[in-house]
């Protein structure tokens, strides 16, 4: 089987396994199926995400110019504590900044390496944490906008990580943790005009990845320095391919490559 086209962060369902998929523009691909397989990668061309151009990716899976200019690459969504939109005020597009600051934003906890905190849209739950290759995880507050998820996790951070140790989460180096217990004990910290968002008493949730074999150390694979690559793909985890020669491949950190895929 032959696809090509360019690369975006896997679109991943919630299941036991969860079930991953590789989208092009007029064809998909479970990537669950292709696990055992060998999988044949060939580096054709950059596809700016954005202005489809031929261009070397910056960052996100867009052109430098692009990166520098769209809305939808704007710092606020690295760092939500510089969202302005509740103010009335523009970043690069109001209009877009309104449409995803002004909704409801979710601050967790997820273990995947280690227990961090992190920030994202409600409607991004659970995608968000199985993108982080977290195990299990739990929201701590419920806000109606970006701005004030951002300043909890800030205040947060002071506390907790908010990194994840990608190597130490594709070889499964992790451990569990009581995460209802640790979002007690980080209660005290969240900003005062945060407090009446807490949330009580919901339940962790745990997510099973789709993995036959982990690695027991990890060679990361960069396109740009190796076009071509063939491996038996052994398991998925967060945005992550692993193959059986412990190499493991980042396809969100691959976005806006143009590639070619062979299964046999």
């Amino acid at each position: 089987m032959q696809y090509t086209g360019v690369l975006q962060k896997m679109q991943s369902e919630l299941g036991t396994p969860i079930q991953y998929y590789l989208v092009f523009e007029n064809d998909f691909l479970n990537m669950n199926q292709v696990l055992n397989k060998e999988l044949h990668i060939n580096f054709i061309k950059f596809q700016c995400l954005n202005c489809g151009r031929d261009r070397t990716i910056y960052r996100q899976g867009f052109c430098k110019s692009c990166f520098y200019e769209i809305p939808t690459a704007g710092d606020w969504i690295m760092r939500p504590e510089l969202s302005t939109a509740h103010l009335d005020k523009e970043d690069r597009d109001l209009a877009y900044e309104k449409k995803v600051q002004l909704q409801p934003h979710i601050v967790y906890l997820a273990n995947s390496s280690n227990i961090k905190v992190g920030v994202t849209r409600k409607t991004q739950i659970p995608t968000r944490w199985i993108d982080q290759g977290a195990h299990e995880a739990i929201e701590i507050v419920e806000v109606p906008n970006r701005y004030l998820a951002g300043i909890t996790e800030v205040a947060l951070k002071d506390h907790i990580g908010d990194k994840t140790n990608w190597r130490k989460m594709l070889i499964n180096d992790v451990k569990d943790e009581n995460l209802a217990e640790w979002r007690q004990k980080l209660r005290a910290y969240i900003p005062e005009e945060v407090a009446d968002y807490f949330i009580e008493n919901n339940t962790e949730t745990h997510l099973d990845f789709p993995v036959l074999q982990y690695p027991q150390k990890v060679s990361s694979l960069n396109l740009g320095k190796t076009p071509d690559f063939k491996g038996t793909l052994k398991g998925i985890k967060g945005q992550y391919l692993i193959f059986e020669d412990n190499t493991v491949f980042n396809v969100r950190g691959s976005e806006g490559y143009y590639v070619g895929l062979t299964i046999s």
